[in-house]
Parts: structure tokens; C-alpha cells; sequence
């Protein structure tokens, strides 16, 4: 089936608008000081112009990398290519920011920054476009969100990003159980019942606080009847009966 000719142009225009960013060199608007460029693109991000306060941040950073307003102001890059939708220039300014300052109080901010980026790509352009189905596409960048917050989780616990990094990571556990749920289910139809019954087990293993356990049971007793494994099948129908009483299929 052909693509309308008007989401094919939204697309490809959307896809430029994230990755054509702007040249920053040496020269860049050689008039400022080092200030001047983080005061004005301070202001560039209040109004909402990110590519203006990216090509101000990136000539600041280019110029002078050891000034006072260094690392403040590779944090506040991270952000406004995050508003802008660098996802890759993003992430690569809050790993070069971790690498150079470990130990700098703010540090916890470019790894939930690294979540954040992630997360939203998980949920972003083409699920809003498309409406395609979540728990039926590709769960590579929900499963590198749910690392990135869970390191930072590991390495500051008390961090004030701490709760929603959480909040976040009980979205994608859950996001990710579905995902298991549904190749499970794909395996269902194309009779490869033995995968099926071990992706649903990775479910129950993996995500055991998240409502799609039900599903991954009641799969386990369909696949291990149909190969003849009626211990299994019968120990994985007791597990689904008594801890969901009121399931249905």
C-alpha cells in the first residue's frame, strides 16, 4: 500500500527538522563573550528557540571548554537538543559530560536526561503519527530507557530525579512485559509452541509485578498443552488460577 503523498512529506520534513542541526564552528558569533553567549541563549531557550540557544551553547562550549560557564552550559545543551529532537547529540553531550565530570553534583542529570531522551522516543513522532499499537513495536529504545534509569537509580538513589525515573521505569516494565506478550502471542499463530511458552516464562520470571503475568500464564497452559507437557501445563494453570481467580482469556 502506497503512503499518502502528505504523511510521506510530514515525515521525511519532521526527520530533517530533528537532524539537520546547526553548524556551530570557532567563529561563531565571535562578538560575544563568554557571558553574553550562555546569558543569550539562557534567553533563546525561555522563548522556546532552541536552535538559536544550540548554535550560543555550542560556540560557548567550542570556545571555551574550561571556563566558568562549562559545565552548566553542556548540561543545558543536553536540554536543548533533547526540546529540539537531537536525540543522538543528546545523548552523546550527557555521556561526554558523565566522562568528564563523574563526581560533579549535577552528574545525575545527564543520566536522567539519557532515560528521558529514550523514553520519548519510545512514545514520540511515529506512535502520534501512525498510532501504531505500543505493545507491538520494537521495545529497543524502551529497554534502553528503563537501563539508563535504572543506573541512574543504582548510582544516586537520593537524587531529586530519583521518583519520576521510577514512575517512568514502572511505565516501561510494564511496556516491555507487553512486548513479551506479544511475540508470544505472534509464536501462538505461527505454532512455534515452545517459544511461545518461554517467552511468556521470561514474562513471569522478568516482570512478575506487571498485569500482563496473567497473559504469559495462560499462554504457558495453551503451549504446554498443545506439545504434551501436562505437568507444566498444569502447574502453570494452578499459578494462574490462584493468584487470578477472575481471568479470563
Amino acid at each position: 500500500m502506497q503512503m499518502p503523498r502528505i504523511i510521506v512529506i510530514l515525515l521525511f520534513t519532521s526527520l530533517a527538522a530533528c537532524s539537520s542541526g546547526p553548524t556551530t564552528d570557532y567563529q561563531t558569533y565571535p562578538e560575544l563573550n563568554a557571558r553574553q553567549l550562555y546569558d543569550t541563549a539562557l534567553a533563546s531557550m525561555k522563548s522556546g528557540n532552541y536552535g538559536s540557544a544550540i548554535q550560543r551553547l555550542e560556540a560557548l562550549d567550542l570556545r571555551y571548554p574550561f571556563g566558568a560557564y562549562s559545565q552548566q552550559s553542556q548540561l543545558d545543551l543536553i536540554f536543548a537538543y533533547y526540546k529540539r529532537g537531537d536525540d543522538e547529540s543528546a545523548i552523546s553531550t550527557a555521556d561526554r559530560y558523565i566522562r568528564q565530570n563523574p563526581r560533579h553534583p549535577n552528574v545525575d542529570y545527564a543520566y536522567y536526561m539519557k532515560g528521558l531522551v529514550n523514553f520519548n522516543s519510545e512514545i514520540g513522532f511515529f506512535q502520534e503519527v501512525f498510532a501504531t499499537k505500543l505493545s507491538e513495536r520494537d521495545a529497543s529504545s524502551a529497554r534502553q530507557a528503563f537501563e539508563n534509569f535504572a543506573e541512574l537509580m543504582r548510582r544516586y538513589p537520593e537524587s531529586i530525579y530519583a521518583p519520576d525515573a521510577r514512575q517512568r521505569m514502572i511505565f516501561l516494565r510494564n511496556r516491555l512485559a507487553d512486548y513479551e506478550i506479544h511475540v508470544a502471542r505472534y509464536y501462538m499463530t505461527r505454532d512455534a509452541f515452545l517459544a511461545a511458552a518461554n517467552r511468556a516464562k521470561y514474562v513471569v520470571e522478568h516482570y512478575p509485578k506487571t498485569p500482563a503475568v496473567a497473559d504469559a500464564l495462560d499462554i504457558m497452559v495453551s503451549a504446554y498443552e498443545i506439545l504434551e507437557l501436562d505437568t507444566l501445563a498444569s502447574d502453570a494453570k494452578k499459578v494462574l488460577q490462584h493468584n487470578y481467580p477472575n481471568f479470563e482469556n
